[in-house]
């Protein structure tokens, strides 16, 4: 029997090259317009009962080669239970090998989070009491740009997800934060309305998710590049909610994301912004010690190198809302391997432990809140 493959979905990216039976050879396909490529999400039919072996030929031309080392691909029947399947690397080619009884099988880099499951999301949360949705604005492929807001407080809390849309585990964290947060027995959650009002992109990319693709939008741009001077033309996403945020001011931002070659889950700074002050530190560094206590998956020994004092890039997100705004700013990167002081081997790091994560988060936010200049 002779597999079929298949990426034409939502979120869906390969190219098959050829097929022998139940052997493949693929490529990942470049972001448009860009340079970038690394996600991966794609659909065999036939070969039940089969190994099946899918060679992607172009991954030593990635955007982050380092990242297939030690890597295994996620597989699905159902596309809700994602699981590691078989996986190596060498001289550039990932090979996944899988034989399972069904015959129809799922293969991605990591969960993917799709359109309509954003959307669901996005319908259910903004049911809840105290909840308002609203678009800050179309994106180039004609998209809402979704902003939930909620909570009464004078703090002004900004959390936003996915500026890399094939960093999927940042929705899978605003799942579960956004559960927490609106859950109206829940004595952090009602903590953080009651002093703060939270305003909350759970998707800032979706031209690029719905595309598949690893980093940039619809006309191949990084967003997390473009924070100095975002446009129309090149970065509506981010000119929306910059302006958003000028608007409203910030207390303290999280910017949620995922790291293709570190095993671990970790914070990076401001350290290196023009304006940087003691104050700032100091809450950046309370935060870090309430999610150690807060989460057994967050830990601050792996992580980026700290960027020298004035030579922040101002044109990320993080460096140039701290700048900005005077406030306590991070970005949280996730593993798309697993967390490897804690790993497991059937799940990884999953969309499970990301919600968890998220939830955990909220925690440590909560616990230092008060510390939050009003």
């Amino acid at each position: 029997m002779t597999i079929s493959i298949t990426s034409a979905f939502d979120g869906g990216n390969i190219r098959p090259i050829s097929v022998d039976g139940t052997t493949a050879e693929l490529e990942i396909v470049i972001d448009h317009q860009s340079e970038f490529y690394q996600w991966f999400y794609f659909r065999v039919t036939g070969g039940a009962g089969q190994e099946r072996t899918l060679r992607i030929t172009n991954c030593g031309g990635s955007a982050y080669p380092k990242g297939w080392e030690d890597y295994a691909a996620r597989v699905s029947v159902d596309r809700e239970d994602w699981r590691c399947a078989d996986t190596s690397y060498e001289n550039g080619v990932l090979t996944i090998r899988h034989k399972s009884d069904a015959n129809s099988l799922w293969f991605a880099y990591f969960a993917p989070y799709t359109t309509e499951r954003h959307h669901e999301l996005v319908a259910r949360i903004a049911e809840r009491d105290g909840v308002t949705l609203q678009s800050l604005g179309k994106t180039l492929d004609g998209q809402e740009l979704d902003y939930l807001t909620m909570g009464t407080g004078p703090l002004q809390i900004w959390l936003y997800a996915r500026q890399h849309p094939g960093e999927s585990m940042a929705e899978w964290w605003m799942e579960g934060a956004l559960a927490r947060l609106t859950n109206p027995d829940d004595d952090v959650a009602n903590t953080l309305r009651k002093k703060a009002t939270l305003h909350i992109i759970p998707n800032m990319n979706p031209d690029g998710s719905k595309r598949g693709h690893l980093r940039t939008n619809a006309v191949g741009t990084n967003l997390n590049r473009e924070w100095h001077e975002p446009t129309a033309e090149k970065s509506p996403e981010v000119l929306y909610v910059r302006n958003r945020m000028d608007e409203t001011g910030v207390d303290f931002a999280m910017d949620v994301h995922g790291d293709e070659a570190i095993p671990a889950n970790f914070i990076a700074g401001f350290e290196g912004i023009p304006s940087r002050t003691e104050r700032q530190s100091k809450l950046y560094d309370l935060y870090l010690e309430k999610l150690l206590e807060a989460s057994p998956e967050f830990q601050v020994k792996l992580g980026y190198p700290v960027a020298a004092p004035r030579k922040g890039n101002l044109s990320m997100s993080t460096n140039q809302v701290a700048e900005r705004f005077g406030c306590v700013a991070m970005t949280l990167e996730m593993p798309f391997k697993d967390n490897h002081e804690r790993p497991d081997p059937d799940h990884g790091w999953s969309p499970e432990r990301c919600a968890e994560l998220g939830r955990e988060c909220l925690a440590a936010l909560a616990a230092m809140i008060d510390e939050l200049p009003v």
